[in-house]
């Protein structure tokens, strides 16, 4: 089975004074504005890298319900956050590092659940597409 998704989008003017606008295949984003002060001077609205870290803890968060599942551990929520970094560097910027943080609760043996997490961590699809260091704080409720 393959899935495939797309997301687009459109960038009118250079760099510190353009504008653009991101939306997704699904419609929950349409035509959202994003700019270089959205992106680096922290203006409010989205920006790739915010994009990147919601689709990061989600995949994330998915994958280790999977795993929780097989495991036999049940009654679990999963709730994470990915922080993207994006750092300058000679050939302009690269991301660098996705940092997750995830608090897990579940039914089942607190050691597995550690476990898994950082099985996760390292399989989603997300992690996976990353050029990136990737590392988790995981906290058992």
């Amino acid at each position: 089975m393959m899935v495939e998704k797309s997301g687009s989008a459109v960038w009118q003017g250079n760099l510190k004074e353009g504008q653009g606008t991101v939306s997704t295949e699904s419609g929950v984003l349409s035509d959202q504005p994003y700019s270089f002060k959205q992106r680096f001077e922290g203006a409010p609205g989205t920006n790739p890298e915010e994009l990147i870290g919601a689709a990061h803890a989600a995949c994330f968060s998915m994958a280790l319900s999977m795993m929780l599942a097989e495991a036999g551990i049940t009654d679990t929520k999963v709730e994470t956050k990915s922080t993207i970094s994006l750092d300058q560097d000679s050939g302009g910027f690269t991301i660098t590092r996705a940092h997750l943080v995830s608090t897990v609760s579940g039914n089942g043996d607190k050691a597995k659940i550690e476990e898994l997490a950082h099985k996760a961590e390292k399989g989603c699809p997300v992690s996976k597409v990353l050029n990136a260091d990737v590392t988790l704080d995981v906290t058992v409720a």
